[in-house]
């Protein structure tokens, strides 16, 4: 299985956006795993781009020094979100070379042609183009204009080279000095790392016209044939708002990262479909804390051991897992990856490990509990151990609640599960009384 995923230009920190792609498409890989498909995943690097060039120019550094230092800050944030690293993670700049070659193919088909600022795409000559926009060529050129005193053939042709500007990193080529089009950077790298007719292009909505749109175009234009399937994840959705500091907002990945568990944000992605849009605040967080919480919880309970590496659907009854539940969630996952199906299974399974335990039945509980540990393995979420041990003051104020809900001093014990949540302190009620774990963070 061969996907390619577009990755990000490192300029700035990662956003939420960045966040919510990395991990549909880290879901997906680990779900195709899961079946038992062994995956190479490519995901690219762009380390020269508009935006790198303005930054360095702004701070009075290199491109390169621009783009390492975001570089290093993007994989610190996807090991925080236990994204697996991709197979190969080429950089656009390793691949000018191979760029120019291809853009030189497209000029001799005819399907290119120069201008006096770089080469351009002539979309016309490009068979079923807006494919991906789902729209025209007709309807897509009704509704682009050319400005004035540019020499593009048609508004909506694109720039494969750009020819050298002052101050400027450049590469050679048959039309000058310059440097390659963000359009034409993935197509290469894809082509060259995963061969013709890979199977999967994925990234955000917003990509799916013009660049994935783009890519194809260059493909069609060399007659080579190009991704087999394209996957798109939804928007992130701000309560409608811009994201906002003064609004109490997250408003970036890292930011999201230091005030919240990394693993909420992987169960509230979940939570929705790919497709649809997701709000991401700090009240649909903490209500992803607060089900993480409840997972964890019967992690420490039944005491479950991590899954052992490479489990997959077929062998899963060899970890313990419940071969109908196992069946059930594959349902979901083949169903278009129908997350939420599958997160609804999983914590209904939960409940009824708990259900069982409570009953008596031991035994099926940590059936039940060890399935959910399998079923979470393959979506990538990591569910938490034990607490270490309650200090003096905390095993004191436990037992007084339980004493307090024994004998029906209901205000007491609530007054108190107050007193231990304003420590960090998530409190749970069970048969055996009062379980406490740490609030995420605290």
């Amino acid at each position: 299985m061969s996907m390619y995923v577009c990755g990000p230009t490192v300029y700035d920190v990662p956003h939420l956006g960045h966040g919510r792609f990395t991990l549909v498409f880290d879901v997906l890989r680990r779900y195709l795993e899961f079946r038992g498909l062994e995956v190479r995943y490519v995901s690219n690097i762009t380390d020269i781009d508009d935006h790198i060039i303005t930054r360095a120019s702004e701070e009075g550094r290199s491109e390169a020094e621009v783009a390492g230092e975001y570089e290093v800050v993007w994989w610190q944030a996807m090991d925080a979100l236990g994204v697996k690293r991709p197979t190969e993670a080429p950089h656009a700049t390793a691949f000018v070379e191979d760029m120019v070659g291809l853009i030189g193919a497209l000029v001799d088909r005819g399907v290119a042609y120069e201008t006096s600022d770089g080469v351009y795409l002539s979309v016309d000559r490009i068979e079923g183009y807006g494919l991906l926009a789902r729209q025209s060529l007709e309807s897509l050129r009704s509704g682009a204009r050319v400005e004035l005193g540019e020499e593009k053939r048609s508004p909506l042709d694109f720039v494969l080279w750009k020819k050298a500007r002052p101050g400027e990193p450049t590469w050679a080529s048959p039309w000058g000095a310059g440097r390659p089009g963000w359009h034409t950077e993935c197509v290469v790298m894809s082509l060259d790392l995963l061969g013709e007719g890979f199977d999967l292009h994925g990234g955000g909505m917003d990509l799916a016209f013009p660049h994935h749109e783009n890519e194809r175009a260059q493909a069609v234009g060399l007659g080579r044939a190009f991704a087999r399937h394209w996957v798109h994840n939804g928007w992130v959705m701000v309560e409608g708002e811009k994201m906002s500091k003064s609004l109490g907002n997250f408003t970036s990945l890292t930011d999201l990262l230091e005030r919240a568990d990394a693993r909420a944000y992987r169960l509230l992605v979940l939570r929705a479909h790919y497709r649809s849009p997701i709000e991401v605040t700090p009240a649909t967080v903490d209500q992803a804390e607060g089900a993480l919480a409840r997972l964890d919880d019967l992690a420490r309970r039944f005491d479950l051991p991590a899954p052992p590496a490479g489990v997959t659907a077929e062998g899963a009854g060899d970890a313990g897992a419940d071969a109908a539940a196992v069946a059930s969630f594959v349902g979901h996952m083949d169903d278009d990856l129908d997350t939420p199906g599958a997160l609804a299974e999983i914590f209904e399974l939960a409940r009824r490990a708990h259900q069982a335990a409570e009953a008596g039945d031991l035994d099926e509980g940590r059936r039940r509990a060890l399935t959910v540990a399998v079923l979470c393995n393959a979506l990538g979420l990591e569910l938490g151990g034990s607490e270490p041990g309650l200090d003096v003051e905390t095993t004191a104020l436990v037992a007084e609640r339980d004493g307090a809900r024994a004998s029906g001093s209901y205000d007491r014990a609530d007054a108190i599960r107050r007193e231990l949540e304003a420590k960090g302190w998530v409190v749970e009620d069970s048969a055996e009384g009062t379980r406490l774990h740490r609030r995420p963070g605290s």
